[in-house]
Formats: C-alpha cells, sequence, structure tokens
C-alpha cells in the first residue's frame, strides 16, 4: 500500500496535519491536492476537534504544485487536483477560494522548512503561522512562467505589504524566517525542535476558549477582511448586535471573567 500523503494525529482536540512527501520537499501532486482539502473538511466536521495544525514533513513544508506531475502533462491545471472536491462549475473553477476549503475552526500553519510558490500559497491560507529557524519562504510565479491562483496576490499583501509582496513576487527570492518575522509574514519564529511544541501551546490556548466564541470571531474576520474598511464596521456591529441576543447568558459570561483573570495574573506573573 502506498504511504499516505497527508497524515493525520488528533490529541486535546487538536488535529495535526502532515504533508508526508518528504523525499518531494512535500510539492502538492494531485494525489496531495485532492486528499489535503477533503481531510481538512473532515476534521472541521469532527465533534473532537477544535484547532488544526498544518505542516510538513521534514526538511521541507511545502515545494508547490509538483512541477515534473505538472510538465508532464499528467494534470491540466495547478488545481485540477480539488475536482472532487465539489468540482468545476460551468466557467471552471473551483468550488471554493484558495488552497484551503472553507471551514469554521482555525489553521495554524507550522512552517519547518521552505514554502515555495503554491507551498507559499498554502500557508498563506492558514489562519497564522509559526516558522521554525529553517524556515524560507519564496514566490516563484514569475520565474517558473505561471501565474498565482490560490490568493496569493491577495493574502502575500495583506500580510507583508504591498511593495515587501512585489519585491518577492518579481524578484523571486527567498526571504529566511527572520526576516519573515519582521515583516509580518509569520508571528513567531522558534528553533527547530520547539515548533510543533510552540504550536500546539498555541493551539491549546485557543481550545481553552469558549469555542462558538472562536468560530464566530474566525468568520468575522474572514468576512470583515473580504470587504472594504466601512462595510467591516458594519459587520463588526452586526455580529455583535445578534451575537448579545436572545439566549445570550451573561451568568456564563461572569464565570468566564473570572478564568479571564486568573489565567491573566498567571502570564504577567511568567
Amino acid at each position: 500500500m502506498a504511504e499516505d500523503v497527508v497524515l493525520v494525529d488528533v490529541d486535546e482536540r487538536i488535529a495535526l496535519i502532515t504533508l508526508n512527501r518528504p523525499d518531494q520537499r512535500n510539492a502538492l501532486n494531485r494525489e496531495v491536492r485532492r486528499r489535503l482539502p477533503a481531510v481538512i473538511t473532515e476534521l472541521d466536521a469532527r465533534d473532537d476537534v477544535d484547532v488544526m495544525i498544518l505542516t510538513g514533513a521534514d526538511p521541507a513544508f511545502c515545494a508547490g504544485v509538483d512541477l515534473k506531475e505538472f510538465g508532464s502533462g499528467a494534470v491540466a491545471a495547478a488545481g485540477e487536483g480539488f475536482a472532487d472536491m465539489g468540482g468545476r462549475g460551468d466557467d471552471g473553477r473551483l468550488p471554493f477560494r484558495g488552497a484551503l476549503p472553507p471551514r469554521t475552526k482555525p489553521v495554524v500553519g507550522a512552517v519547518n522548512g521552505v514554502a515555495v510558490t503554491g507551498g507559499l500559497e498554502v500557508a498563506l491560507n492558514c489562519d497564522f503561522l509559526v516558522a521554525s529557524e529553517r524556515a524560507r519562504f519564496a514566490d516563484t510565479h514569475a520565474r517558473v512562467g505561471v501565474m498565482p491562483g490560490w490568493g496569493l496576490t491577495v493574502l502575500l499583501p495583506q500580510r507583508v505589504g504591498v511593495a515587501r509582496a512585489k519585491e518577492m513576487s518579481l524578484t523571486g527570492n527567498y526571504v529566511d524566517a527572520a526576516t519573515a518575522l519582521a515583516w509580518g509574514l509569520v508571528n513567531h519564529v522558534v528553533p527547530h525542535e520547539e515548533l510543533l511544541p510552540f504550536a500546539r501551546a498555541l493551539a491549546r490556548d485557543i481550545v481553552s476558549n469558549d469555542q462558538a466564541g472562536v468560530r464566530r470571531m474566525l468568520a468575522t474576520y474572514d468576512e470583515v477582511t473580504a470587504t472594504t474598511v466601512a462595510e467591516g464596521w458594519e459587520i463588526e456591529e452586526r455580529v455583535s448586535r445578534t451575537w448579545e441576543g436572545p439566549g445570550f447568558d451573561p451568568a456564563s459570561i461572569e464565570a468566564r471573567r473570572r478564568g479571564i483573570v486568573e489565567r491573566g495574573r498567571r502570564q504577567i506573573r511568567g
């Protein structure tokens, strides 16, 4: 039996998803592009999962679309592997935008090595990123002679600003982990062996929150960042009013408040 190209391990309500083609730097062949969205959709529906962590089998996070397969003509387009996730519409579009499918639960990217081109787009489609000191990022679409289709020109400027995004895309140069942190591409850089423990610690912090609140907050961020600033203010106001409507329980807020105060004291004390 062929080894599974996407591994899943669930523990403490955290699902660790690992791209598992290490000899190919976890390049996105057709099988990975079919399996990864299916795995995320399955985990999003599971009652025993609150957070997902996406990483790669060392030494890479993801080297992008498998260009050997792509160049051979075996795959018609970089997104072809997603066809079984709902198929293409009459206009040929995929059933969802980006490299990852819609979900209600957070996906934390744990970037353990290179994240290149399509692999960079996969990382950008995570909700936020933690990087190993070995992480490297590059957009080589223009060097290969293809155009991004999984949100790079939308998501990369959101993280690093338009000028830095243009620099990455027009030069194809690699950005190291320290620069990625300074630019805001990643939230944290940690020693390589601490990457998954650190990502799990953040995931446990998310798990410890009110999960209905986490999922509504995540959805609100997605809605707000997809529109104008003025419309974003209106969305937040509408969500807030609806959230505090019928069924809202102030007593549960007070109970959680006491826990928040104690947790804050522990964090301040270090």
